[in-house]
Formats: C-alpha cells, sequence, structure tokens
C-alpha cells in the first residue's frame, strides 16, 4: 500500500503551479530569472582568466568550480521562488543522470555555456535560464558575463541590457544583400566556408555559445546553422530570445525546434533573423 499524498504537498504545488502563471503574465517571473542569471554572471566573473582547475566529466567535456558554483546558486533561488518545478540542469544531469521525461512546464540551465572557450579566456560565455511550457520557451535570460550584458524575454518582447541599466528592445534586422553567418568553432574552416555558402552567405565568424542566437536578435549577424548535436540546455534560452526578436529557429523539416525531446537532445537545426 502506497502513502497518501498529503493536501499540504497538493497545496504547495497548486500555490507554486499558480505562482509561475501569475508572475508570467505580469513579468516578474521575467525579472526574476534575469537577476538570478545575473548574479551566475557575477558570481562565475572571478574565475576567468583565473586559472581555474578543469575537470573531466564522463562525457569528456570539460567542467570547473565556475559552472558548479553557478547552477546551485540558479537551482537553489529557482526552488525558493518556484517549488516543485521541474529542472533540466547541465551539472546535475552529468552528476545524477538524464530524467527519463520532460513535464509539462520544466525550467532548462546552462550555467556556463562554452566551458572550452571560458577556459581559453574568450569572452563568448553565457548562464542560460528558460522555462518551457508544451515545448516552447515561454521565458528566458542569457546572461553574458565577460560584457555583463543579458538578453532576454519578457512580455514585450525581446531585449537587451548592461548589468544595472534598463532594459532596451532588440529585433533582428532584414536580411542584408551580404548576410554574415555565425558558427560553432568546432568546425574547420573549411566546413564553416561549405556551410555558410549553403546558407547564402559569403562572410561568416566563429563563436562559443548560445550568444550567437543573441547577436542574431539585436541585428548584428543574420543565421547560425548547426550540424552537429547539442542539449536542449545549450538552445532553449537562446532560441526565445531569437523568436522574441522576429527570428526563427527551425529543425530539418522546416518547423520549429520544440524542447522536452526523449534524452533533451537536438539534432541539426538553422537559427535565423528576418
Amino acid at each position: 500500500m502506497t502513502d497518501p499524498v498529503s493536501s499540504d504537498a497538493i497545496s504547495t504545488d497548486t500555490d507554486s503551479s499558480d505562482r509561475v502563471t501569475r508572475d508570467l503574465a505580469s513579468g516578474v517571473l521575467h525579472e526574476a530569472i534575469a537577476a538570478i542569471a545575473e548574479d551566475a554572471a557575477r558570481l562565475i566573473l572571478p574565475y576567468w582568466r583565473s586559472g581555474a582547475v578543469v575537470q573531466t566529466k564522463s562525457d569528456d567535456s570539460p567542467v570547473t568550480l565556475a559552472d558548479q558554483q553557478a547552477e546551485a546558486l540558479i537551482l537553489s533561488r529557482l526552488a525558493a521562488l518556484y517549488p516543485g518545478v521541474q529542472t533540466v540542469a547541465e551539472e546535475a544531469v552529468a552528476a545524477d543522470g538524464m530524467p527519463t521525461h520532460a513535464e509539462a512546464r520544466f525550467w532548462l540551465i546552462d550555467p556556463l555555456d562554452g566551458t572550452k572557450g571560458f577556459i581559453a579566456g574568450k569572452e563568448s560565455f553565457t548562464v542560460n535560464i528558460a522555462l518551457i511550457e508544451n515545448g516552447v520557451g515561454v521565458a528566458a535570460v542569457v546572461s553574458a558575463p565577460a560584457t555583463e550584458t543579458s538578453w532576454a524575454v519578457g512580455p514585450e518582447g525581446a531585449r537587451r541590457r548592461r548589468f544595472g541599466e534598463p532594459w532596451r528592445a532588440i529585433k533582428v534586422r532584414d536580411r542584408p544583400d551580404h548576410p554574415v553567418a555565425l558558427l560553432s568553432y568546432t568546425m574547420t574552416d573549411d566546413e564553416a566556408e561549405r556551410l555558410s555558402a549553403r546558407h547564402g552567405c559569403k562572410a561568416w565568424q566563429g563563436m562559443d555559445s548560445s550568444i550567437k542566437f543573441c547577436l542574431i536578435a539585436e541585428g548584428s549577424f543574420d543565421v547560425y546553422p548547426r550540424t552537429g548535436p547539442t542539449h536542449e540546455w545549450d538552445t532553449a534560452a537562446g532560441q526565445a530570445v531569437l523568436e522574441a526578436a522576429g527570428g526563427r529557429v527551425v529543425i530539418e523539416d522546416g518547423s520549429p525546434m520544440p524542447y522536452g525531446k526523449p534524452g533533451f537532445k537536438n539534432g541539426a537545426f538553422v537559427a535565423m533573423g528576418g
């Protein structure tokens, strides 16, 4: 015989769900996760270019104390604000294994995207938090510690700010005569040239992390094609920002890239502006 579920537990879960719904509508949730991401970014920054000790995870990818401490901060703050909402976070998955399924509403968290670049002293590493509902990102923030810049989705659309400054609206640019692609640093120059040309771009730039979505969202670049595998926490926040700015992220059949897939893995996709 199973133990009965207490009425207090049911009440807590219901109250938390109602709070998420209410705070989404008012914009309180969007501001809360932006503050959390920026606090995580401030925590990370002292480790940058400081000779941080690097460990290797089971998939051979690197992890640092900055990744782990930033994720701990994010998870504790989200749990305090919105208890009971499922979290799928990169370092927790590495330590405890992948969740067996996605709930209708869940958080996707990458506390430090672009760890290899972070270790190498590059600027393009980010903190990512996204709330997914029924496969779609409904609230998200991407924060770049090195430049103290955040991009986010609010009730009024996509926006950008320097830490401590007011938000400013952003949108994708119309496709120019000479569009420029952003590509992963993992590609060879020959591969990058072929892939950028396939999407109508003679020029391309290599860059780490989810910041690529955000630079397209603010109208600085035009397309980001990705052929190699990624996890959903790598892309969810950036995709939400780009879509709110008027862009698209599509998979091979032309439909928007969904979330909550088996194994939380992405296939090939293309992120694009106007």
